[in-house]
């Protein structure tokens, strides 16, 4: 009695790529049960052969991978550790390009070939190769004993799906689920001997059957019967690597960037705007927060508008701009030394009408006149009109604290006590 095979194939040729297809392959002794690349007249007189394969071979069901090349053609072949491909479905792959061949199993790459195996290919496949499927009976040399009894024998095929290569990068460019009844368009059904001449390819052993292509190796009077082809529960197709965007999103580490509005220094860095120049500027790091709204040094940097001795070494707002001291630091609009700065006899001479403004009000502790009146290096002190007249300890300059006798005597002060009361206190100068 003789045996009937089948052969499902896609009539076009590709170039490269992805050769997908998910598969449970048929098992018993001498059974050949295979998915496979093949160059369109490998088998002609004197052609250069390609064919790249799959092939389930003997009673062990296990897989053979084939790489056969050349003229006159060789076998380059590897026996991988793989369980179960003969009762349950796996995702099988051939990975071709210019520099390699990969076969992957279940997304884990089994083999590669590079170099002259994959030049084999490259130079002579340059017309591209065509995705095969067959089931035929073996022999002693190769398969198996094939035992009729055993049959019939089915291989079932769940999707097939192609992915052209660009440039390093895999795009799927279809994929058949084998939904209709009939052969899908593009794809064709062998009718010729399989090898060793044990069997004719069969139209009618390829059927399609609850979107399960089913291939079936029967005796010759029992063809067609494919029967019910078991489910495949994971059927989900292949996908490339990648993706739509890369790291980084939208907008880089520190989105608007560190510092916010104003730089430590506020409007002006540290140094305002005659000042040292400030670190920050208007943008640096610090946002509104050290210094406030001006910077150490207030409108004018460290100096004022003046240098020591001017305005004073904090300018028109002092150390701390608007914050430290309220709404002019430590020594008011002028700091140490009054009008012009720290400087022996200020305006009135020690117990001036001025004073060292260290606490904010027009006069400190002291009063209005400090040791000795009009000659004393301070511009106030210690002392003043209540704490003996000419005498006190000076504070804000390096004067003596020694005890002095007023040359100018009880009239002048009377007059100085005069003028003083005359004149408006304002806080802060």
């Amino acid at each position: 009695m003789g045996m009937a095979s089948a052969e499902l194939y896609r009539t076009q040729a590709y170039l490269y790529g992805r050769f997908d297809a998910r598969i449970q392959f048929a098992p018993g002794d001498g059974v050949v049960s295979a998915f496979f690349l093949w160059k369109e007249g490998s088998d002609a007189a004197n052609a250069y052969w390609n064919e790249l394969d799959y092939e389930k071979i003997a009673a062990d069901c296990h897989m053979q991978t084939n790489s056969i090349y050349g003229n006159p053609k060789a076998n380059h072949q590897q026996t991988p550790a793989l369980s179960t491909i003969c009762t349950a479905y796996h995702d099988y792959r051939f990975e071709w390009t210019p520099t390699y061949i990969a076969w992957v199993v279940d997304g884990k790459e089994i083999r590669r070939d590079t170099g002259a195996d994959a030049t084999a290919y490259a130079q002579n496949a340059s017309a591209g190769m065509t995705f095969h499927f067959n089931i035929w009976p073996g022999n002693s040399t190769f398969g198996g004993n094939i035992n009729n009894t055993t049959l019939p024998v089915h291989q079932y095929i769940s999707w097939v799906q192609y992915s052209s290569y660009d440039n390093g990068n895999f795009n799927v460019q279809w994929r058949e689920d084998f939904q209709s009844s009939g052969v899908p368009s593009g794809w064709a059904v062998g009718n010729w001997a399989s090898p060793y001449n044990l069997s004719t390819h069969n139209p009618q052993n390829v059927a399609f059957v609850n979107g399960i292509a089913v291939l079936s190796l029967t005796a010759d009077n029992a063809t067609g019967s494919p029967g019910t082809p078991p489910a495949d529960n994971s059927a989900g197709g292949s996908s490339g690597s990648g993706g739509s965007s890369g790291s980084g999103g939208v907008a880089s580490t520190g989105g608007n960037g560190t510092g916010g509005t104003t730089a430590s220094g506020g409007a002006t860095g540290s140094g305002g705007r005659t000042g040292s120049g400030g670190s920050g500027g208007a943008s640096a790091a610090g946002g509104n927060s050290t210094g406030g709204t001006t910077a150490s040094g207030g409108t004018t940097g460290l100096g004022g508008r003046t240098s020591t001795g001017g305005s004073g070494s904090g300018g028109a707002s002092a150390t701390g701009g608007s914050s430290t001291g309220g709404a002019t630091a430590s020594g008011g609009t002028t700091t140490s030394g009054g009008v012009t700065g720290t400087t022996s006899g200020d305006t009135a001479g020690t117990g001036g009408a001025t004073i060292t403004a260290s606490s904010g009000n027009t006069t400190t502790s002291g009063g209005i006149t400090s040791s000795g009146g009009v000659a004393s290096s301070s511009t106030t002190a210690i002392g003043g009109a209540s704490g003996g007249g000419t005498t006190g300890t000076q504070t804000g300059c390096s004067c003596s604290t020694a005890n002095r006798a007023s040359p100018l005597g009880p009239a002048l002060l009377v007059f100085l006590l005069a003028i003083s009361i005359s004149r408006p206190r304002r806080k802060g100068f």
